[in-house]
């Protein structure tokens, strides 16, 4: 059995999985496609003060008041200049909407369970705990992002919004 990086089981759908894919800067990266609620062209959202520089802002969404997280100043690079591909992935992360602000979508991509394997162990300084593993799709890799724990990452920050 595949482990993660914790020792714990891969987060995986049996057999194959069908994964968003989209683009921070030049690396591509995947979120399960079953936690997509919606996909939305970036519209200004409301910042908030007093927030971490990952948490954009907030957004009204049909009367849902949502936060927004830049995902490039989520993985530590700067932050994501709008223009007219720039997007927000609106997911689910345990019963609550939140808006994954992202260069631009690409496609979906099917993955069987045997194409993706654990993210590699870049040493003690780096967290690769956010990654459910890495899709191998011919010579393209798509990083897989575990949406649980990369908002449980930040839950605290998004309670105060």
């Amino acid at each position: 059995m595949d482990t993660n990086e914790a020792g714990g089981p891969l987060l995986l759908p049996a057999g194959s999985g069908q994964f968003l894919t989209f683009r921070l800067r030049d690396e591509e990266y995947g979120v399960d496609l079953l936690r997509v609620q919606e996909i939305r062209g970036y519209s200004k959202v409301t910042t908030i003060p007093n927030t971490p520089p990952d948490v954009r802002g907030i957004l009204n969404l049909r009367g849902a008041v949502i936060p927004i997280v830049d995902l490039r100043a989520r993985f530590g690079l700067a932050l994501t200049e709008c223009t007219p591909f720039t997007v927000i992935i609106v997911v689910n992360v345990a019963d609550r909407a939140v808006g994954l602000l992202v260069d631009a979508v690409s496609d979906v991509l099917n993955v069987a369970s045997q194409e993706i394997v654990p993210p590699p162990d870049l040493g003690t300084h780096v967290d690769t705990s956010v990654l459910t593993g890495i899709a191998r799709d011919g010579q393209r890799l798509v990083s897989l992002i575990n949406i649980d724990r990369l908002v449980g990452v930040t839950s605290h920050e998004l309670a105060m919004v």
